[in-house]
């Protein structure tokens, strides 16, 4: 059975076994050689730190040489397409998002690649959850008054991680639950956003939760809510948007590593076995909770691909209602 959405945050997925490659593969064992693992965005901010995460594994479980290499651009298309179009034979892999994988697919009218046929799915790794946060200097301290305040604002800016990010459907989600006018400011990635959110350029965004953490507990930021069903563990103090005033408001990504469609099913579930064996350590969920990440359960290829023909339908709605369309 297809993995749902809610099967994959709760539960399912089984272990994987180590399968040794056959003759059809060159007579190579994998790895031979270094691995590249494409981060499309910016270092410093989740998917970053988690592709790395996902490289020191390999290298240990693989004994192998891998190195990331982050290639933002185009609303994460840039580094995907490299991806799609590298040579199947798992020695370049994505470090993949609600974004590339889910969301572009509605998002662009002419996409360079298809997020279901292109890729051979590897592994979930994590769901993100996201933060309203707003410049200090703001006189709002909840998300009532926020809304007051934008409504006699109108065009206030905000910015996000680029066109079609969850960052900016999140935002624009707000704009439809509360009514107010906003105008969007794509950047190259969350962090060049946030870091103007602090200076004062830009007075709000919806934000990685883990990347803006620190900066809300320095007080750089304020923070008005988390997009998620329920407070983060992590974060207790932090209402939901849902709770502070929004009902029904909801906004969670997620994380995952993928291969160029045709890659040998042995190099699949080689890499895929190294990515249990990660999701399983208990230090390791314990560090992903701690930066307010949620670890999700070892899920099998199939599982994953199973999920991503799920999420594409699912965040073809979100994107509709947000009005969002690029070409």
């Amino acid at each position: 059975m297809p993995l749902t959405r809610r099967q994959a945050m709760a539960g399912g997925g089984a272990g994987l076994a180590w399968l040794a490659t056959g003759p059809a593969t060159a007579q190579a064992v994998y790895p031979s050689r270094t691995i590249k693992m494409i981060v499309p965005y910016p270092a410093g901010g989740t998917t970053d730190l988690l592709g790395r995460m996902v490289a020191d594994q390999l290298k240990s479980g693989l004994n192998a040489t891998v190195i990331v290499e982050n290639k933002p651009g185009a609303g994460t298309t840039l580094g995907a397409d490299q991806v799609a179009k590298s040579e199947p034979d798992g020695y370049t892999l994505l470090m993949a998002t609600s974004t590339p994988l889910a969301i572009n697919k509605t998002l662009y009218k002419k996409l360079p690649y298809d997020p279901v046929k292109d890729f051979a799915p590897i592994g979930l790794v994590a769901a993100v959850p996201f933060a309203l946060i707003i410049n200090p200097q703001i006189p709002a301290k909840t998300l009532s008054e926020f809304i007051a305040y934008a409504k006699s604002k109108p065009g206030l800016a905000y910015g996000s991680a680029g066109n079609g990010s969850p960052q900016h459907l999140g935002a624009e989600m707000l704009r439809s639950a509360s009514g107010i006018d906003i105008r969007h400011v794509p950047y190259r990635g969350g962090m060049p956003a946030m870091l103007d959110v602090i200076a004062g350029h830009i007075p709000f965004m919806v934000a990685d939760l883990p990347a803006a953490l620190q900066q809300i507990s320095e007080g750089k930021v304020r923070v008005l809510g988390v997009t998620t069903p329920k407070r983060v563990a992590a974060a207790p103090d932090i209402p939901t948007i849902a709770e502070a005033g929004l009902p029904g408001y909801e906004l969670v990504a997620w994380q995952g590593v993928v291969a160029p469609a045709g890659t040998p099913r042995p190099v699949v579930d080689a890499l895929a076995a190294q990515m249990a064996k990660l999701m399983a350590d208990p230090a390791t969920r314990e560090r992903l909770k701690a930066l307010t990440l949620e670890p999700l359960p070892p899920s099998t290829p199939d599982d994953f691909a199973a999920y991503i023909k799920a999420e594409v339908a699912r965040w073809a709605d979100i994107v509709k209602n947000s009005g969002a369309e690029l070409e």
